[in-house]
This record gives structure tokens, sequence and C-alpha cells, in this order.
């Protein structure tokens, strides 16, 4: 599966729960809110600082 900065983050979630440690360690704490659920993960880094480009390359490893 090739992750993307515009998958949503329930979609990465369903597909590959595994990811979720990634998530938090980069700063998403906020993985149960339903609204973060239809958020895109660039969308998600723009609200908490991240630098997606990293993230997205972390979470393709």
């Amino acid at each position: 599966m090739k992750i993307d900065k515009d998958i949503k983050i329930g979609e990465l979630l369903e597909m590959a729960p595994e990811k979720a440690e990634i998530l938090l360690d980069a700063g998403m704490h906020c993985l149960g809110c339903p609204a973060s659920q239809a958020e895109t993960i660039e969308e998600a880094c723009e609200v908490h600082g991240i630098n997606v480009d990293e993230l997205v390359e972390k979470l393709n490893k």
C-alpha cells in the first residue's frame, strides 16, 4: 500500500492500524477524535505543525 498526503486518517488506520504509532510519535494525539477520521494526513499535519513530506516518508517505510 502506497500512502500519500491525501489519504484520510480514518482510512489509513482502517487499512494499516500499526501506523497509529508513527502518527502518535509525530504528535497527532487526537486519532480517536471523530473529526480526525475525516481529515487527510496533509490537513492534520497543517493543524499540528508537522512536515507532511517527512511524515509520509516515515509511513511508507
